[in-house]
């Protein structure tokens, strides 16, 4: 065949091959997409959340024991928002080859408890206790999906 004969092709042959291509696509990016916008939904809620937390529980560190430990359970709790942050772009980018598996998460909290320990105005449980706030957002996530009839009435 020569090249004029292969790029003159049937109208008809053109419009099933482009019939048969667009469904294709179309069942493939939407469901895709519907279930990536749930999911920043989701991660949005849950960042929220989290700092609605810490904001509560920041005040109440501050007014029951110091602003000491307060500012203790702050920098904690930064650190874990920065976490789940770096938590959901890790889980949106699953199915990428990656060498490194967390180990930038790993060393966030690790510098965060060094920092802690070292630094003599900081305190180490307060700061432990404040990562560990963004834990309250997944436990309530977990509650709402698990007796979502409580929500609705």
């Amino acid at each position: 065949m020569s090249s004029s004969e292969s790029s003159v092709q049937d109208p008809a042959i053109e419009a099933i091959a482009s019939a048969a291509a667009e469904p294709e696509t179309e069942t493939a990016t939407e469901p895709q997409s519907d279930s990536m916008a749930e999911y920043y939904a989701l991660q949005r809620q849950l960042l929220q959340i989290t700092l609605i937390c810490t904001v509560v529980i920041f005040g109440a560190v501050w007014w029951a024991y110091s602003l000491n430990t307060a500012a203790s359970y702050l920098l904690g709790a930064m650190g874990g928002l920065l976490y789940l942050r770096m938590l959901g772009k890790a889980v949106e980018r699953i199915g990428e080859r990656r060498r490194q598996f967390g180990k930038s998460r790993l060393a966030l909290f690790v510098v965060l408890i060094v920092v802690a320990a070292r630094w003599h105005y900081l305190e180490l449980m307060p700061v432990f206790l404040g990562f560990l706030t963004y834990k309250a957002a997944l436990i309530w996530y977990t509650l709402r999906t698990v007796f979502p009839a409580a929500e609705n009435s």
